[in-house]
C-alpha cells in the first residue's frame, strides 16, 4: 500500500496482526450481511428531494482511495498522525491511499492548514483518478449555523463529482467529540444524510450507528489538553475497524475476497 500525504512522509510500523481477529469477524459478517452498517437513503428525502438508491461498492484488488476530511482524518491526537483511522483502514484493506485531512476544516470553516472543503476540493489533482472517495466530517461547522451550509456541501460535492467522474463516493458523517451529541452536530449529520441520499451516495453515520457510546467514550476520545476531544491512538484504531466494517456491509463481497483479506493480515 502506498499512502500519499501533503504534510507527512513517515509510515509507522503498525501491528496489523492485532486487527486480524476483528477483520476476520467483519469479513464473515459481510458475507452474511444480516445488517446494514451504512445509512441507505430513505424512500424520500426531506424537502421534496427524491432519494436515489446507491449501488454496492465494487473495488479492484488494490484500489486507489482518497480519504478527505478534517482533523480526524489528519490523525490528530494519535501518537503519530499516521496511526490515525484513515491510515489504519488503508493499511488494513490494502489501499493505495491518498489521505487529505486538514485540522479545523469544514464545509464552511477554514482550517489551520488549509481552507474550507470547497477550496480544498477545487485544488485536488484531477489526475489522481481514485476508485473510491471517502468524504469525512465535519463537526467543525457546528458553530456556524445552518445558513448556507447545504449550499456549500452541494457545491463541494459537485466539484468532487466533476473532478472524479468515475469514482465511487461514500460520505462518512461527523462523529461526536462530546456526549451527549450536540444539537448542531446532529443537524449536520441529518443534512449530510439527506444530501447524500439525493445523489445516491452511501452515507455512513457514526451518530446513528452509535460508534461512540457513553460506555465506550473514554476508550475512544482523548479529553486531555493534548487530545482536545480527538480520538486517541486506540480510538483511531477502533474507528478504523468500524469503517472497515461499514464498507464491508455496502460492498460486493465474495468468499474469495474475504479469504484474500484475511490472508493479507496473517502474521
Amino acid at each position: 500500500m502506498t499512502v500519499h500525504t501533503h504534510a507527512r512522509s513517515r509510515r509507522p510500523a503498525w501491528p496489523i496482526v492485532l486487527l486480524a481477529a476483528a477483520v476476520a469477524a467483519i469479513c464473515v459478517l459481510a458475507i452474511w450481511r444480516p445488517w446494514q452498517t451504512a445509512s441507505a437513503p430513505a424512500a424520500g428525502a426531506p424537502g421534496g428531494v427524491a432519494a436515489v438508491a446507491p449501488a454496492a461498492l465494487a473495488l479492484p484488488p488494490t484500489p486507489r482511495v482518497l480519504v478527505f476530511g478534517d482533523s480526524w482524518t489528519y490523525g490528530s491526537a494519535a501518537s503519530d498522525p499516521m496511526r490515525g483511522y484513515a491510515y489504519v483502514a488503508a493499511e488494513t484493506l490494502g489501499w493505495d491511499a491518498v489521505i487529505d485531512g486538514v485540522r479545523g476544516s469544514g464545509y464552511l470553516k477554514p482550517g489551520i492548514d488549509g481552507g474550507p472543503y470547497g477550496e480544498r476540493i477545487a485544488a485536488l489533482d484531477p489526475a489522481l483518478e481514485p476508485d473510491l472517495v471517502i468524504l469525512q466530517g465535519s463537526i467543525n461547522d457546528r458553530s456556524l449555523g445552518a445558513e448556507g451550509y447545504r449550499e456549500a456541501v452541494d457545491a463541494a460535492w459537485d466539484d468532487v463529482r466533476s473532478t472524479y467522474p468515475e469514482a465511487q463516493i461514500v460520505v462518512l458523517g461527523p462523529a461526536p467529540q462530546v456526549l451527549p451529541v450536540e444539537r448542531a452536530t446532529a443537524r449536520i449529520d441529518a443534512d449530510l444524510q439527506d444530501l447524500a441520499a439525493a445523489r445516491g451516495w452511501w452515507y455512513i453515520s457514526p451518530l446513528t450507528e452509535d460508534w461512540i457510546t457513553p460506555s465506550r467514550y473514554s476508550d475512544v476520545i482523548d479529553t486531555s489538553d493534548v487530545g482536545r476531544d480527538h480520538p486517541s491512538t486506540a480510538g483511531h484504531a477502533y474507528l478504523a475497524s468500524r469503517l472497515v466494517e461499514a464498507l464491508a456491509g455496502i460492498s460486493v463481497t465474495t468468499d474469495a475476497a474475504a479469504r484474500g483479506t484475511l490472508s493479507s493480515l496473517a502474521p
